[in-house]
């Protein structure tokens, strides 16, 4: 089966790491590229075309000001990234459910020595 490109959707677009740490530098707020490249250790030309991608897929915005672009996160493009992790919830709070009641079991044990 081919791969699906990393314009097809968020799930995609989030897979490479510099993408979800542009993600997470823009959650402070909006930022021009040269800054977003400065912050992450990146080229502006790299960033330029990560940002290009997480903007086809809408998970940022962009918006002129003056002669600069400046880049911001669009939340709402993770809405579908968000409602298939939380299907996952239910497994978790068991797990910890099950790992609580061992750890409750284990200082009950220690407590009866």
């Amino acid at each position: 089966m081919a791969r699906a490109a990393t314009t097809s959707d968020a799930f995609n677009a989030i897979a490479e790491p510099q993408r979800r740490d542009i993600l997470a530098l823009l959650r402070a707020g909006e930022r021009p590229v040269t800054d977003v490249a400065r912050e992450l250790g990146m080229s502006q030309p790299g960033a330029s075309k990560h940002l290009r991608v997480l903007r086809e897929v809408g998970l940022v915005r962009v918006r002129e000001a003056g002669k600069q672009r400046l880049y911001g996160l669009d939340a709402r493009g993770l809405r579908p990234v968000h409602e298939w992790v939380g299907g996952f919830e239910q497994f978790w709070t068991e797990s910890f459910d099950r790992l609580d009641t061992y750890v409750q079991d284990l200082k009950q044990a220690k407590q009866e020595e």
